[in-house]
């Protein structure tokens, strides 16, 4: 079992980096000219999570807080993200994606979604795909478990 697991990770891992690459080259929208990976990773975390604050998302992104202020200024500036208070601590700010934010993401993802389609049309079978569906959402309701 261990090295089973191993060896899933190693793949899960070259999936990722290659897969990233492959998007970055491949996808030409213009959203990707204008916001950087990090950015729209960071709307990504906020769109799924909710609002957090700053040091939250620095951990979720595992970069010091100070990339993440950086960031976030920009963002804001654009008005993808703004900030709200934490109905927990009046005194604390949460940062949360705005409804422009939302629509940005959904661009982004459109692109993504046609060229990863595109690449494995006619190389996966449906039987593949529910697969490895069902293994991700296992390991999605696994790690969230973990975070309670």
């Amino acid at each position: 079992m261990l090295e089973k697991l191993k060896e899933a990770i190693g793949l899960f891992e070259e999936v990722m980096i290659f897969g990233a690459e492959h998007v970055l080259r491949s996808v030409d929208v213009e959203i990707w000219q204008e916001y950087s990976p990090e950015q729209i990773q960071a709307l990504k975390i906020l769109s799924a999570s909710g609002p957090m604050s700053n040091g939250q998302l620095a951990t979720v992104q595992g970069v010091h807080k100070s990339a993440v202020s950086s960031r976030l200024k920009k963002l804001e500036e654009k008005g993808l993200v703004s900030s709200v208070k934490d109905p927990g601590d009046q005194r604390a700010k949460l940062i949360a994606v705005t409804d422009a934010g939302i629509e940005l993401l959904r661009r982004s993802d459109a692109a993504i979604y046609e060229s990863v389609e595109g690449l494995f049309a006619d190389e996966i079978t449906e039987e593949e795909l529910d697969a490895f569906i069902h293994t991700f959402r296992k390991l999605k309701d696994i790690l969230r478990f973990k975070e309670l």
